[in-house]
């Protein structure tokens, strides 16, 4: 009987300890602070993807005047 009671009264305190991450979904400050991190990641791969466009144009050339110092060879 002891075991029961042990195993319902962890139940019960994991339920109550559980639920406010449950609800944490629901809540309004919960949603601003998800969407104020997609709105940084986006922010980041945009700017990633920026700097792979307009990268270096020293290691575009660097790259090119390898090949025709392999051609002269």
């Amino acid at each position: 009987m002891s075991t029961t009671m042990g195993m319902a009264s962890a139940f019960a305190l994991s339920a109550l300890l559980l639920s406010p991450l449950a609800l944490a979904e629901e809540s309004q400050s919960f949603a601003a602070r998800n969407a104020a991190r997609v709105a940084s990641a986006e922010h980041s791969q945009v700017e990633m993807s920026a700097k792979d466009q307009y990268g270096n144009p020293g290691q575009h050339t660097s790259v090119q005047g390898q090949s025709d110092s392999s051609k002269d060879s």
